[in-house]
């Protein structure tokens, strides 16, 4: 069991006068009204400490908080191998499984809460993400010049991405396995990414013509007897942007249980218990293999490689 959490929200404008029954019930779609309800009943919820009723109206500049009681988290595994480390930066392989930040059911069962915990003095900060179900390199800044400089050259990277010539200060290469496909050696997607509504959630990011620019440049690297094994560099890091794009070419990653042809979520067929497929859910296949970048402090370039897992690694005997 964890220690529980307080999650804290602050009244809007546009939220003001709503009950507060209403004002959770809208915002966090994850869990249904009946259940905000008995959390409200049990004094989970509180203003300036005082728990709040149902039908309590609410005033725009008030801080709400969840009291939300200790629970036990999901087990996934929590050891990873340090790749590479100076004083600036470091580097290391996640496994797959491990999220990066606290959300959803996960709090001590994520990628900082493990930093915090292996360098309490001067824990390394994640500068992206990386999915829970994807694997490999991320690299995190250690000192304040490098998680600034780290941060500028992403910004900088997807801002050149409309220009494939255009020189990138960093680039991530993953591996990613799909069924057998037509792909041609070499591809570019560019399948705009943003928010579309989704049960349970209020949203996800899938294709969306009205969604920001989005840049994917692939290579098969194998064809198997019943998978193709491509590499993607990404010019942009929209959410779950390779998933998405192969699936929008009409090649979802083997096992994802979101994303479907057209980069759409997948018909939505709720479990027994309620729950719906969710963006963090295991099953497919992706690896980042790959990071190139310029040091923080010195400009040098470096490159970090994550050997892939069996799955994703170049089999014997099999061409291109």
């Amino acid at each position: 069991m964890n220690q529980g959490w307080v999650y804290r929200d602050r009244i809007s404008p546009a939220d003001a006068d709503l009950s507060v029954l209403e004002f959770y019930s809208r915002r966090y779609r994850h869990s249904s009204r009946g259940k905000w309800r008995d959390r409200i009943l049990s004094g989970q919820i509180r203003h300036n400490g005082i728990s709040l009723a149902p039908d309590d109206r609410l005033q725009a500049g008030e801080t709400l908080t969840y009291h939300r009681p200790p629970w036990e988290e999901p087990a996934v595994p929590l050891e990873f191998e340090v790749l590479y480390e100076d004083d600036d930066l470091m580097a290391i392989a996640k496994p797959s499984g491990l999220p990066v930040l606290p959300g959803g059911g996960f709090l001590t069962h994520t990628l900082l809460h493990q930093l915090r915990h292996r360098y309490p003095e001067n824990p390394p900060i994640p500068v992206h993400r990386l999915g829970r179900g994807t694997s490999g390199v991320m690299v995190l800044g250690r000192s304040p010049l490098a998680r600034a400089v780290l941060s500028r050259q992403l910004r900088e990277s997807t801002a050149a991405a409309h220009d494939p010539q255009a020189s990138r200060p960093i680039r991530k290469t993953y591996r990613a396995l799909i069924g057998i496909s037509d792909l041609p050696d070499e591809f570019t997607l560019t399948t705009p990414i943003g928010k579309v509504a989704y049960p349970g959630l209020g949203y996800v990011y899938a294709a969306s013509p009205t969604g920001l620019p989005s840049y994917s440049d692939g290579n098969v690297i194998q064809r198997r007897p019943d998978a193709t094994l491509v590499e993607i560099t990404i010019r942009t890091g929209r959410p779950h942007q390779i998933r998405i794009h192969l699936a929008a070419a009409g090649f979802p990653l083997l096992g994802d249980p979101l994303y479907g042809v057209g980069g759409l979520p997948l018909a939505v067929v709720p479990a027994a218990d309620g729950t719906v497929p969710v963006p963090g859910d295991m099953g497919y296949h992706l690896h980042a293999y790959r990071l190139a970048l310029l040091h923080p402090r010195t400009q040098e370039p470096l490159e970090i490689i994550c050997p892939a897992p069996i799955t994703l690694a170049l089999r014997s005997g099999l061409t291109t």
